[in-house]
């Protein structure tokens, strides 16, 4: 026999772990309206109802009221690391530089690191780097169109910082300000700092001057 779900407690799971009804139906991939029957109580129960309750921290004699310990029993939702694992998702560090495509200050207490989750299957399109070694940074002006826009995310390859390759598209920093531009490496060993807006002016910078944070290997953008 099926029981109903207690919709005062099914409610306040999902308020106590910040989720919304189709935040919840988004996570365990079924419909919103399976959700909405059973907070409004006009479902007698549901085949999804154990992956319910897993998701919500508890079980499912719990919500329907055989048990009155949210606890007991349950198993714990799967933490951030294993959920990416099972959805082939990696962790990269999003770097604030606020780095500029026309340039930004990138001075002492600026720089911090969050973590955004993107799939390995799409970075390997373009890197094979080792993803501890990726980053990613939002873009700023247009001195790089059309190769990166505004609010773009550069994802920026930090174990390759020399210059290696010619007139390729690197994060760098030029007298504490950031930047992402195109390098080319002079026979004299000065680099010629180049926008691919071709409005904007090409600068020099000597050997020195100039810190490589990184390769820039692909990018996140709108359409």
């Amino acid at each position: 026999m099926k029981h109903a779900v207690d919709t005062d407690r099914f409610r306040k799971r999902l308020q106590e772990r910040g989720m919304t009804q189709s935040g919840l139906a988004r996570q365990l991939e079924i419909s919103q309206g399976t959700i909405a029957k059973l907070a409004l109580g006009e479902s007698a129960g549901s085949k999804h109802l154990h992956r319910i309750a897993r998701a919500l921290g508890t079980t499912a004699e719990y919500l329907t009221g055989e048990i009155d310990d949210p606890a007991e029993g349950a198993t714990p939702p799967p933490s951030a690391e294993e959920l990416a694992d099972e959805l082939g998702l990696v962790a990269i560090k999003e770097i604030d530089l606020t780095l500029g495509l026309g340039g930004a200050y990138i001075g002492e207490g600026v720089v911090s690191e969050i973590e955004r989750y993107l799939p390995l299957a799409w970075l390997r399109e373009f890197t094979r780097a080792d993803p501890q070694y990726l980053r990613v940074a939002r873009t700023r002006g247009d001195s790089m169109k059309p190769t990166l826009s505004d609010g773009d995310l550069a994802i920026i390859d930090i174990k390759q910082n020399s210059i290696r390759e010619q007139d390729a598209v690197w994060a760098i920093a030029v007298a504490d300000i950031g930047m992402i531009k195109r390098i080319w490496a002079n026979p004299d060993g000065s680099y010629k700092i180049k926008s691919d807006n071709p409005n904007v002016d090409p600068e020099t910078a000597v050997d020195g001057e100039m810190f490589v944070l990184g390769q820039v290997v692909g990018k996140l953008g709108k359409l």
